[in-house]
């Protein structure tokens, strides 16, 4: 799955605004999954679209125009007056003067009728299908029911729960689970999952779909993952299409098709590694991550690492210390090779471009 690298900064309005073919949206969508600077870029522009399209609608309501018509019918109808008298001319400047007066004041009384008018949106909400013992805020609801922003659904033991996610896709949760809806709106879907296991299905543009957890938020890059939390508020991603990005404190990690990902309450994401990977190495990998295994955990790891491991190290550059930095790149080398146009002294001063073409000529090893 080879990246191009030309940037698509020029194509992001349209993109943003459903504007492209379907073609041109798949292409800018891959490469957004890999060059920082136009996702960038395509998260100022989408801001911008988003803000755009909340910008609210006031209208006057039917009736007070017709009170204002009303109140000038009445005002206008007057007496006949003789122009002669300078007296009834004078009048007849009153009666226009008044005339003019009631509308201007029924324009004052409309805005600020209007502006204190409270204006509640309808209560966001997802569709959702359930089969067993399922509770929404505490209470059993039918095989079908709407789940709405801020609600909890919950599963018991035998039970199962799918939310169709507005027209991107839809969420299975599993037995035992417990999910709270954050937020449904066109810019923006959000879920919580504090415990228990789903299943994701989403078909949309990055950055569309959230799911936080204890530790660590999950940001759908258009794919299908499963996420579990225990009890202790641990989680496991495990991507089979697609992208999706684990965040927390700064630190933001891509887990690919075929990678899995734990992270931890108060430390964040961990390493990614690839489904296959030995329990040896993914237990090393754990231990230097999550445990302070340090240098022993580093060498079990790296002697344990196949070819297609390398994928897992390519992520540890970036987050060790000079000397072990050393470590991971001679073991890459020894695996895989130096690829050609890299150079040893641009990936040890962790280079973006050179770590990018690390990533572009390892995608045959690490995914076919």
């Amino acid at each position: 799955m080879k990246m191009f690298t030309k940037h698509v900064i020029k194509q992001l309005s349209a993109y943003c605004n459903g504007e492209l073919a379907a073609d041109q949206s798949q292409q800018v969508r891959e490469h957004l999954l890999a060059c920082e600077r136009c996702r960038n870029e395509h998260d100022e522009i989408k801001l911008g679209v988003n803000l755009a399209q909340q910008l609210p609608l006031a209208t006057a309501p039917a009736e007070m125009w017709s009170e204002i018509e009303a109140l000038l019918d009445e005002r206008l109808r007057k007496p006949v007056f003789e122009t002669k008298a300078p007296k009834l001319a004078f009048a007849f400047s009153w009666y226009r003067v008044a005339a003019v007066s009631a509308v201007l004041v029924a324009a004052v009384v409309i805005g600020v009728l209007v502006s204190l008018r409270p204006t509640l949106p309808p209560r966001a909400s997802l569709a959702v299908d359930s089969v067993g013992a399922v509770l929404i805020d505490g209470d059993r609801i039918s095989n079908k029911a709407r789940l709405a922003v801020g609600e909890t659904l919950e599963t018991g033991g035998s039970a199962r729960a799918k939310l169709t996610v507005s027209d991107i896709g839809e969420v299975e949760l599993d037995q035992n689970s417990r999910i709270r809806l954050v937020r449904t709106q066109k810019s923006e879907h959000r879920l919580s999952l504090e415990r228990g296991l789903m299943r994701a299905t989403i078909s949309a543009p990055p950055r569309l779909f959230f799911v936080d957890t204890p530790a660590a938020q999950a940001i759908d890059l258009g794919c299908v993952y499963t996420l579990q939390v225990d009890d202790t508020g641990k989680s496991l991603l495990h991507v089979t299409l697609g992208w999706v990005a684990l965040v927390r404190n700064g630190r933001e990690v891509y887990v690919p098709r075929y990678a899995m990902c734990q992270a931890r309450p108060g430390i964040g994401p961990g390493t990614p590694y690839f489904e296959d990977a030995s329990e040896i190495f993914v237990r090393e990998l754990e231990k230097f991550d999550f445990e302070n295994g340090g240098d022993d955990a580093l060498k079990a790891l790296l002697g344990e690492a196949r070819p297609r491991d390398t994928f897992t190290l390519w992520h540890l550059l970036s987050s060790v210390e000079a000397d072990q930095r050393i470590q991971v790149l001679n073991r890459m080398i020894e695996l895989v090779g130096l690829p050609d146009g890299i150079t040893r002294e641009g990936t040890l001063r962790l280079d973006q471009k050179t770590l990018d073409a690390w990533k572009d000529e390892m995608d045959t090893v690490w995914f076919e």
